[in-house]
This record gives structure tokens, C-alpha cells and sequence, in this order.
């Protein structure tokens, strides 16, 4: 299956916290989208990675995605080398996305910004004819994707441009809460971590906020990209209220 939109986070629930609203809004345009976690999350405090496993599986629902793939790499223990690049470039060519959406350049977690690295590196590779990787015993085509952007994620990063997802905004939190062991709950009997704590889940919210009061619509999510980004005509702009 070919997609349009692949968005790869370095655990279950980064894509959720950081561009689940614009995956929604790109599938709600007829887009094919898709997700792939590189690890199972198994160092996390809070459950475990079957459960997580089961949560990713729920959210993927509430997010109508194409796909959701885990490539079970060592969670905190994953490296930019040729072992852990190859997977990536092999989930890479068998989506052939036009777009992906990965992890931020620079996070609290430090897998996050090794994700980052990965990805541009990877994408990079996927491109070269004499790098061979195979799926269901035949060779891949080569592919590289147009466009390469980085979610934000806990730490503030000013965006390039951000996205309107403020008729989703519910959606989006309905797929962090499938999360069930990582956010709040008070019914669940496990240590309190950072992001399980209710001030965590408004931060989301305040940022979404925050992003959307750039552009004078109430929710938005944002995105950094390297490469110059370009427009056929003004028709791609929408219109801020100011």
C-alpha cells in the first residue's frame, strides 16, 4: 500500500501527542495515512509492552489509519547505525510516503532526538540504488520522500508553519486518552510519571492553543522542516483572522 502521509514516532503515543490531529485532518482529505512506532516503549514505568501494543491498536482506530506498524527496536537503546537504519529504510520503501512526519530534532527524552537523526539518515539511504533491502523475498524499489518535518514535542521549538486541526481537536485527545497506563488515571495502580499527571494532558492542549493563536484559529499543531517549502499559488493559504 502506497501512502501519502507516513508518520514514524520513537514510541507509541509520540505521533499521537505531537500530529494525530493533523493525521486526522490529511485522512479526512481522502489522504492515505499511516504510522509506524520504532520501539514497543518497553522501558516505560507505567504498563507494559503488550498493553501498549493493545493502546497503540485502539488509538490507530480513533485515527481511521491505513496502517500502524512497530518495528521493535530497543527501546532507549536504538542507535543511528546501519542495523537499526536498515528496518527504517525498508518501512520506507514499502510505503513510498510523499510526506513523513518524525519525532523532534531535540527533546526531554533522548530517544526523540535520536529518532530524528535516524529518519533524515534513512530517508537519505532509502534513495540509493546500491543499498538492497528485500520484502517477501523480492528486492525493494528505491524511494525517497518529497518532504522530511519534525513534530514538536515536550520542549518548545518555534515552528516553520503549523496546521489547523481545530475540528479535531476532540479526536486527537480521544487518541492520547487510548493510552489508558501512560496518562491520567485515576483508577490505575502504577507510579506517577511525568506525563501521567493531569497538567501534563493541558500542556498538550495549551501548546495546541498556543500554535493555533499564530494563525487565529483555536487549535494547531506545529512543524519544522529544513528544507524550503514551496506553493503553486496563495490558494494554500488560509485566511487569519486578525
Amino acid at each position: 500500500m502506497k501512502l501519502d502521509i507516513l508518520a514514524f514516532g520513537a514510541h507509541p503515543d509520540d505521533v499521537e501527542l505531537s500530529c494525530a490531529g493533523t493525521l486526522i485532518v490529511e485522512k479526512l482529505q481522502g489522504k492515505k495515512v499511516g504510522v509506524i512506532d520504532l520501539t514497543r516503549g518497553e522501558l516505560g514505568t507505567r504498563g507494559s509492552a503488550e498493553l501498549r501494543a493493545k493502546e497503540a491498536a485502539a488509538a490507530a482506530a480513533i485515527l481511521q489509519l491505513d496502517v500502524r506498524e512497530n518495528l521493535a527496536l530497543p527501546d532507549g537503546f536504538f542507535r543511528n547505525d546501519e542495523a537499526h537504519q536498515l528496518p527504517v529504510i525498508q518501512a520506507i520503501r514499502k510505503y513510498q510516503p510523499e510526506i513523513i512526519i518524525c519525532n523532534a530534532p531535540e527533546d526531554r527524552h533522548p530517544d526523540h532526538g535520536r529518532a530524528a537523526q535516524l529518519l533524515e539518515d534513512a530517508v537519505f539511504l532509502a534513495g540509493l540504488r546500491k543499498i538492497e533491502t528485500m520484502e517477501d523475498g523480492r528486492l525493494q524499489e528505491i524511494w525517497r520522500p518529497s518532504y522530511v518535518f519534525n513534530y514538536v514535542q515536550d520542549r518548545y521549538l518555534h515552528p516553520n508553519f503549523v496546521i489547523d486541526i481545530s475540528e479535531v481537536m476532540e479526536q486527537k485527545i480521544a487518541s492520547i486518552q487510548a493510552y489508558g497506563t501512560q496518562f491520567v488515571n485515576p483508577d490505575l495502580d502504577e507510579p506517577q510519571t511525568y506525563i501521567s499527571t493531569p497538567d501534563f494532558l493541558d500542556s498538550v492542549i495549551y501548546r495546541a492553543k498556543m500554535y493555533g493563536k499564530m494563525i487565529g484559529v483555536k487549535y494547531a499543531e506545529g512543524y519544522i522542516s529544513k528544507k524550503m517549502i514551496g506553493f503553486n499559488n496563495f490558494n494554500a493559504f488560509i485566511k487569519v483572522n486578525t
